[in-house]
């Protein structure tokens, strides 16, 4: 007989006529079967031949580099998108609301005057409690939430200009006013966070990013100046797209410069308030009721985009196991945490800072362009200087990116340096009112000051990224930068009806005490004087849920439990105590004998718990396949 051979089994051809096999061919005949199966599986489990690990790997970093790309991109189009509409219909409704005719024929004695003056006053008064609720909104809504949640508060307020009533404009001022310092808190935490992420995302290959130890120091630097001169270009536009309802709708009712002029005899540094005995009539003629719907549809369209890309483009900031919960370091910590940064001699000596960007910011509105640009050529050339001084600061935002090869004091001196020029020209000139010639000479102007304000909120941003590139979380920080902003914009608000050069006196005086307090700041971290930098407390209880996961015994009893609790209470308590100490005695320091246990307690602590939940989400998976 012949002999039978298969891919399968392997018979030989005395086996096959009933002869014993030989003694080799035993252990052919056991493991032929099962090795062509284990071969057979190791080939369908194995790896693709065609499977590249570091392709894939450089592809998978590839998309989230992009990503972080689209989250910078969505963050700086939303943000720009919503103070477009906030600004626009603000300026729109204020220039309607001042005329007398409008008032009287639309509204006849609701008293629209009372109602815009309460509105303002929502709207400025509000921010200055901000740094009380500011951080416990943000960790109890995530840094993208508290965004998104803003967004819409702004899209209430566009909403009750459809029925303009006390009670419908004010609480949405008032709304306003709330979400204003946790908005830019959570901007600015947002795009340095961002920032952190895509140097990780680009050096994922290195030994400290795999590990999850602490970058070499200014790492992030280079990426930190990039992402916030993107987002201040972009955000900056939201001047010039702020206009267009004045450009395409209200500009076609404007009186001319002759008429609404008529009364002013003194501009400029000459003046007082913001412009005298501006005509009560500003409009030719009152828009009809449907125009005036139809504009603030499509404004009201643009503030649901603006929800839209902060809900959809931008991501989460930190994933869920970095999110700290509310319930774990307790309400308390969460407030005495913005208070406990002050501390820290390099934000005391920036708050001049702070509140200098805030003053520049208005008084470019408010004095420069109203008190110099109106009350000169007229309201119908408003749109063109508000629109200039948008370009320019836009595109001067882009300077910033000289910091990548110029000393870091560079952007923020030059800026200031810009506006002292331009204050002690503006103290020494005092336009004639009705003079269009004056025209070019305002636009320079506008662009000058555009290009300082670029330099100082692109400089503050970046220079609070690499100050703190080693936190995690910066919106404690940007949480006192914009919470002194609000104080300096309320400051502003109560000055309006002081004369324009003692406001002019006050500006150019803070703008000096800003500098002076910044150059103390660079020289005393250029001789390396310690600073004092409070820590965020980890969760000291327990915490069921997928954020923190720890091993539970179930043969321990309750009395066990709490006793063991207690104990692990009084040790953390210990060691929180003498790490602060140590903290304040020397914050850049070696860390003592006791600060150094209670450190490596807690890594290994927090390195079981992770370990711990991979492995229980490697078993959920397991489950679902």
């Amino acid at each position: 007989m012949a002999a039978v051979i298969t891919e399968d089994n392997v018979y030989s051809e005395a086996e096959v006529n009933g002869a014993p096999p030989a003694d080799g061919d035993d252990q052919v005949l056991l493991r032929g079967p099962e090795g062509n199966i284990q071969g057979q599986v190791e080939e369908f489990l194995g790896p693709h031949p065609d499977y590249d690990e570091e392709e894939e790997e450089r592809k998978y970093y590839r998309r989230k580099r992009l990503g972080v790309v689209k989250n910078v991109v969505g963050a700086s189009c939303g943000g720009m998108l919503i103070y477009s509409v906030y600004m626009g219909l603000l300026q729109m409704q204020l220039i309607l609301h001042y005329d007398e005719t409008y008032r009287e024929v639309k509204y006849g004695t609701l008293g629209l005057e009372d109602i815009d003056n309460k509105m303002l006053m929502g709207i400025n008064v509000t921010p200055i409690v901000g740094l009380l609720y500011t951080p416990v909104l943000i960790r109890f809504l995530g840094t993208k939430w508290m965004m998104f949640l803003a967004s819409g508060i702004y899209a209430l307020f566009v909403s009750t200009n459809y029925w303009e009533r006390y009670y419908t404009l004010v609480p949405s001022a008032v709304a306003i006013g709330v979400v204003i310092v946790p908005l830019w808190a959570s901007l600015g935490n947002y795009i340095t966070r961002m920032a952190q992420q895509y140097y990780e995302y680009v050096n994922y290959k290195d030994e400290h990013v795999q590990e999850q130890k602490k970058p070499p120091k200014g790492a992030f630097h280079s990426y930190i100046i990039i992402f916030q001169s993107v987002f201040y270009i972009v955000f900056h536009l939201s001047f010039v797209f702020a206009e267009f309802p004045m450009v395409l709708f209200l500009n076609n009712y404007l009186n001319d410069y002759k008429h609404t002029l008529f009364k002013v005899t003194q501009c400029g540094a000459s003046g007082k308030g913001v412009i005298e005995n501006l005509n009560k009539t500003v409009l030719h003629s009152l828009p009809r009721s449907l125009l005036l719907i139809e504009v603030e549809s499509v404004l009201m369209g643009a503030a649901f985009l603006a929800m839209l890309i902060f809900l959809v483009l931008c991501g989460a900031a930190y994933r869920p196991t970095e999110e700290i919960d509310l319930r774990s370091i307790g309400w308390g910590n969460i407030f005495q945490l913005p208070f406990k940064h002050l501390r820290d001699y390099r934000l005391r000596l920036l708050c001049p800072f702070f509140i200098y960007s805030g003053f520049e910011m208005l008084f470019a509105v408010q004095g420069l362009i109203l008190s110099y640009g109106v009350c000169a050529v007229g309201m119908e050339k408003l749109w063109l200087l508000v629109m200039v001084y948008g370009l320019s600061s836009s595109i001067c935002s882009g300077l910033s990116l000289t910091l990548l090869r110029l000393p870091r004091p560079i952007i923020l001196l030059v800026g200031a340096f810009v506006h002292f020029v331009l204050i002690i020209t503006l103290m020494c000139w005092s336009p004639q009112p009705q003079t269009p010639s004056y025209l070019p000479y305002l636009l320079v102007l506008s662009a000058l000051w555009g290009l300082g304000t670029a330099l100082n909120k692109t400089g503050l941003s970046t220079l609070l990224g690499m100050l703190y590139e080693d936190k995690e979380r910066l919106d404690f920080v940007f949480t006192i930068y914009h919470w002194w902003q609000a104080i300096a914009i309320f400051i502003v608000y109560l000055w309006s009806a002081m004369p324009m050069r003692a406001k002019l006196g006050l500006l150019l005086l803070t703008l000096i005490v800003a500098c002076f307090c910044y150059v103390q700041m660079e020289r005393r971290l250029a001789k390396k004087i310690p600073f004092r930098l409070p820590r965020i407390p980890r969760p000291r209880h327990k915490v069921k849920g997928y954020r923190y996961l720890e091993e539970e015994n179930s043969d321990e009893s309750d009395t066990d439990l709490s006793d063991a609790d207690d104990d692990e209470k009084d040790e953390d308590e210990r060691g929180l105590v003498e790490e602060d100490r140590n903290t304040d005695v020397d914050s850049q320091g070696s860390p003592g004998p006791e600060r150094s246990r209670v450190r490596d307690r807690r890594r290994k602590h927090d390195n079981a718990a992770y370990e711990q939940a991979g492995e229980r989400e490697d078993y959920v998976q397991h489950l679902r396949d």
